[in-house]
């Protein structure tokens, strides 16, 4: 194999990692970095363990995939302890060298001349694809993009190990073909402290370009009805997972503090994989605290569409369109796509100030109602003032919208995509 990708303006570029379905954060940013890399005459391709791309185009392995039982058996194995089993050992390295054979296949199959890592080299999740993407680009030195949205060492589960030695190997990897991408700037600091490469930032982004329609269409019309929400329901949307470092209860408490009754909490999304007990907790505190909390996840899907029992499914976006203000009260965040898209959707938002937006939103200048880990009287005012005056709160959501255009857009990641490629290939 040729280390080098062909000279010319067009390339045929692979996208790997455990997963490329549903609507978590890396498959949705790697359909934006496909759509503007297609938008500029390139070919993309994908590589996983899961997925929903045209498979014309893909290369399914379903040992890529974090939660295969094999590569689950491995995770009990390393994880929680100082150290593992010679079998486990040879099993990491047997699933590696499986994966490995399987990424030349890929590669071979769709001409790749670019590999762009999501993921899979930063988070241990899937540990033999991490090795077998590192020693795969070691030995074809083919051009690497890879794009770090989440490091171990920000995950206290990684914490304690048993695979030190692969860490320090393939996540990420250090090596001459690979360049690292990051989406904050504390990542970007980080990985060069502890890897010694440096980085290039790029955000998560919207197409601000093409705003969402001002109006409802006709399909959109019944959600509040379909959720139970009366007309005129001032709705507050959780637009994330139920997991504990969302803060959800915040949202709770705001809500009890504001004592209107017209005021609801919406959550889009269930619980996923970490378990019932947080949404069980803040079902018990919004009953305590009289608020009245409805978890949609069973009405929302990718596209639009029908259940078996006939209801409609409706989209995020469609849930952006008809709420009233955005809670986003997160403790962490390796970004804010949340806080993007409330962006986008022209919503007023309540922001906890966790880090990144400190570091990498706030200072932009955007307007939102921010606390710093606790509800203060001041915020509840911020709100109802928010949700009271339709000029203040025009004139704020507008104000962030073209700011959102001139940082967070397409343009910016086409700008970032173009210098990566021309680094890779060599092509100006």
């Amino acid at each position: 194999m040729n280390p080098a990708a062909p000279i010319r303006d067009t390339h045929n570029i692979g996208f790997v990692s455990t997963r490329f379905q549903g609507t978590d954060g890396v498959s949705l940013e790697s359909n934006k970095w496909a759509q503007v890399l297609e938008d500029a005459g390139h070919s993309t391709f994908w590589f996983a363990g899961r997925l929903d791309r045209d498979p014309k185009k893909s290369h399914f392995d379903p040992h890529a995939f974090f939660q295969h039982d094999d590569i689950r058996a491995i995770n009990e194995q390393i994880y929680g302890c100082t150290s593992r089993a010679s079998n486990t050992t040879d099993r990491i390295f047997s699933l590696s060298g499986h994966l490995r054979a399987s990424l030349y296949d890929f590669v071979k199959k769709f001409d790749v001349d670019i590999l762009c890592v999501q993921n899979a080299l930063c988070i241990p999740m899937n540990v033999p694809l991490g090795l077998a993407l590192t020693n795969f680009i070691a030995e074809t030195g083919i051009p690497t993009i890879a794009h770090h949205h989440d490091f171990y060492w920000e995950r206290d589960r990684f914490a304690v190990n048993a695979i030190g030695d692969f860490l320090g190997m393939a996540f990420p990897p250090v090596l001459p073909s690979i360049q690292h991408v990051t989406i904050n700037s504390f990542a970007q600091e980080d990985l060069c402290h502890r890897r010694g490469v440096s980085s290039i930032l790029v955000p998560n982004v919207l197409d601000f370009d093409n705003p969402p329609p001002e109006q409802a269409d006709e399909y959109v019309r019944s959600f509040r009805e379909d959720c139970g929400l009366e007309p005129d329901d001032i709705v507050f949307l959780q637009p994330t997972r139920i997991v504990p470092r969302k803060g959800i209860e915040h949202a709770i408490y705001l809500l009890a503090e504001l004592n209107n009754p017209k005021c609801k909490l919406v959550i889009s999304h269930e619980s996923g994989d970490e378990g019932e007990e947080y949404s069980l907790a803040l079902q018990d505190i919004a009953k305590e605290r009289g608020v009245d909390l409805r978890i949609i996840s069973d009405r929302i899907d990718e596209v639009r569409g029908t259940r078996e029992d006939g209801h409609k499914l409706y989209t995020l976006g469609d849930a952006y369109s008809q709420a009233d203000f955005i809670t986003y009260p997160s403790l962490y965040e390796g970004f804010g796509n949340a806080l993007v898209e409330a962006i986008y959707f022209k919503k007023p938002a309540l922001v906890n100030r966790y880090s990144i937006y400190v570091m990498d939103i706030e200072p932009k200048g955007f307007e939102f109602i921010s606390m710093d880990g606790y509800l203060t009287s001041e915020v509840v005012e911020q709100v109802k003032k928010v949700i009271s005056d339709d000029q203040f709160r025009k004139e704020m959501v507008e104000k962030n919208y073209e700011l959102g255009r001139r940082f967070f857009s397409y343009t910016v990641l086409r700008r970032k995509l173009q210098a990566l490629v021309s680094n890779a290939t060599g092509t100006a």
